[in-house]
């Protein structure tokens, strides 16, 4: 596997928005306004929120702020997950909420997918979508005591036969040439997603139902009824904070969430030889039993994206806003393509970029709204944030709104987590942490029973995953 220097692209925000084309700028905020609902992050959640609060409420004015363009951030960069496994820590939410509260959640994370994929197809950007599943391969003998494992846990949490199925290493293999595979579990709780134009997509729709969206606009605080940026304040009655993996950048918010570093890589269109020996024809997704855990699609027009925790934290929560990738991450995801399809060792690379996304301390989603200061979030999606981000819209609605309804009782709502550990504590632990799950990966490959390694199992005890 290759890269062309003089084509390569290395960050450039990702290939998503590049194929999509980057779009031209939205007007910024030029005087202090008023508006019934200020909402600061023009990605999936404050998008969703906006188009569900203005279809509920036409007549109110609602204001988007944007510091860069609408999907700059995780929402034009993702893998194109719209998964529905798992919906956060389901242990969790039970011991805090009761099982069936839990249970709740988690079927409207499936109804979240279906829901997604409708109003794409419904507002005219369906064509970015494709609602095929998603397959996770076990390519060890104790990834596959995990998939079997988890399958067992899923059924527990109330999946029914129908929404997961275990999958022989035959059964992969008819469906993608993984090599080495063992056996997994397939969903059809998945959509496959070209992040870009569904973003894209779903800020028109939004601007079409009267929302304006103030691009080119930074907010530099967020208060009760308020939010100041340098081209003027909007003062409103309900403010949303739907900043995710940067929410960082206000203040005192600094390590309530931990800005995580996601990196892809995609390939340039397989030739008919190599989409022969992949043997992937389907739109279904793919993900891997790893610790370190890939995700991969074959996108519309055949290329392999994969996604990884390459360099997962940089200290002091620091990134490149544009998206570069270290070329240490770089290798790393490109090696588990390999490792996955070893009959694409001459394809070239095309583009790698990184984003960020948010992860609370106990790896548990969550939305709120106080009513009192009028400021309501929504956010912590750990990787499930494109269905996450539709059940979290509507949840927020509900609250803001006043009323009591199924998806206001659910336990995500409410909850929050402690803040993450001060630095330099809170950049050892993430770097040592993921250095131990890929220990363990190699560990694993090497060992003749189905045993988890125990350096995954105490470093999952101490991360809280």
């Amino acid at each position: 596997m290759t890269t062309t220097e003089a084509t390569f692209v290395n960050g450039g925000v990702s290939f998503w928005v590049r194929d999509a084309g980057y779009p031209d700028p939205r007007p910024p905020l030029t005087e202090s306004i008023e508006a019934d609902v200020a909402i600061v992050g023009a990605g999936l959640t404050g998008l969703w929120t906006a188009y569900y609060l203005k279809r509920a409420r036409p007549d109110w004015s609602i204001a988007v702020i944007e510091e860069q363009f609408a999907g700059f951030g995780a929402s034009g960069r993702n893998g194109g997950w719209m998964s529905a496994e798992p919906a956060g820590q389901f242990r969790r939410y039970a011991a805090s909420r009761g099982v069936e509260s839990a249970r709740a959640l988690q079927r409207e994370m499936f109804g979240a997918v279906r829901e997604s994929v409708d109003v794409a197809r419904r507002e005219g950007f369906g064509e970015s979508v494709a609602d095929n599943g998603l397959i996770h391969v076990a390519t060890s003998r104790p990834q596959l005591a995990r998939a079997h494992a988890h399958i067992r846990a899923m059924k527990e949490q109330g999946w029914a036969d129908d929404d997961v199925s275990t999958l022989t290493a035959r059964d992969v293999v008819d469906r993608v040439a993984v090599d080495g595979a063992l056996g997994g579990y397939a969903t059809p709780h998945c959509a496959r997603v070209h992040p870009a134009k569904y973003t894209f997509g779903l800020a028109d729709a939004v601007s079409r139902l009267g929302v304006t969206i103030y691009e080119q606009t930074r907010a530099t605080a967020i208060e009760p009824h308020r939010v100041r940026t340098g081209n003027g304040d909007v003062s409103a009655r309900i403010v949303v904070r739907a900043l995710e993996g940067y929410t960082l950048s206000q203040p005192g918010l600094q390590r309530r969430l931990l800005p995580m570093n996601s990196s892809m890589v995609i390939t340039r269109p397989l030739t008919a030889e190599q989409q022969d020996a992949v043997g992937w024809n389907g739109g279904e997704l793919l993900g891997d039993m790893a610790h370190s855990f890939s995700y991969l699609q074959r996108t519309a027009d055949d290329r392999i994206a994969i996604g990884g925790r390459g360099v997962p934290y940089n200290f002091r929560s620091g990134f490149d806003r544009q998206g570069s990738t270290a070329e240490f991450a770089v290798e790393l995801i490109r090696a588990r393509l390999l490792e996955l399809f070893p009959a694409l060792g001459s394809v070239d690379l095309e583009h790698t970029w990184t984003g960020v996304l948010g992860v609370p301390r106990d790896w548990c989603a969550a939305v709120d709204y106080d009513p009192k200061d009028g400021v309501a979030w929504g956010g912590g999606y750990t990787g499930h944030g494109l269905s996450g981000t539709n059940l979290a819209a509507r949840t927020l609605r509900d609250l803001i709104l006043g009323e009591d309804t199924p998806l206001t009782r659910l336990p995500w709502v409410g909850r929050s987590a402690r803040n993450w550990e001060i630095e330099p504590l809170r950049w050892f632990g993430a770097t040592a942490l993921y250095a131990a799950y890929r220990f363990a990966d190699r560990r694993e490959y090497r060992a003749h029973g189905d045993r988890t390694n125990i350096v995954a199992t105490i470093a999952d005890r101490i991360s809280g995953r």
